[in-house]
């Protein structure tokens, strides 16, 4: 049975190219196209395709929104991010709100149709630039999403001591500030460690 993809992308002529690349394969059929966020939500939530391709900058919603709220409605959806941004922190953004590729725009359409047939099938792709830089050598579909678990843990344990060292050393006399730290950091690793920033 092919796999049904839907493409989102606010440009026409970027979606007619992707979709005349995937045409060409026998296990893939493009179900439907979406120019906005809020018709991408939509469409997959009714349509239900196996792979949604999923631009970052769109109007009405954009990507990231469209992403954080297909996984709050739970869908089954694959999400591969198809975009111009190669931010280390949009990957790790999409990856903690449900995307499973993440794939720049220049890539080659036998790369593409590598990263749709492996996501499909429950694993990770991630552009091979934008993995070796942001995890080193960490295996494709092995231990990216423990990797980038542990990177938020750093970056949200750094964030809350640069946010309230300061505060701290001011209001050391009633120990105030340190409780509050405390309960902050107690609550991040908590939720870390049962997978709420990152699944």
């Amino acid at each position: 049975m092919a796999i049904k993809i839907l493409i989102a992308d606010d440009h026409a002529l970027v979606r007619q190219g992707i979709k005349r690349v995937l045409n060409f394969e026998n296990d893939l059929e493009v179900i439907g196209e979406a120019e906005d966020g809020q018709k991408a939500l939509g469409m997959t939530l009714v349509m239900q395709p196996d792979v949604l391709l999923l631009d970052l900058n769109m109007p009405v919603t954009d990507g990231l929104e469209v992403a954080r709220q297909l996984q709050a409605a739970r869908c089954k959806t694959k999400i591969i991010v198809l975009t111009i941004h190669d931010s280390d922190n949009y990957v790790l953004e999409l990856l903690k709100n449900g995307a499973s590729g993440y794939l720049l725009k220049d890539v080659e359409p036998s790369m593409l149709i590598k990263a749709i047939h492996i996501v499909h099938d429950g694993g990770t792709y991630i552009y091979p630039e934008l993995e070796e830089r942001i995890f080193g050598s960490v295996r494709i579909g092995e231990d990216i999403n423990e990797k980038a678990r542990e990177m938020w843990r750093e970056d949200y344990m750094s964030m809350i001591d640069d946010e309230y060292d300061e505060p701290v050393a001011k209001a050391n006399a009633n120990g105030y500030y340190e409780q509050m730290l405390d309960m902050i950091r107690g609550i991040l690793s908590t939720a870390l460690k049962d997978n709420t920033f990152l699944n």
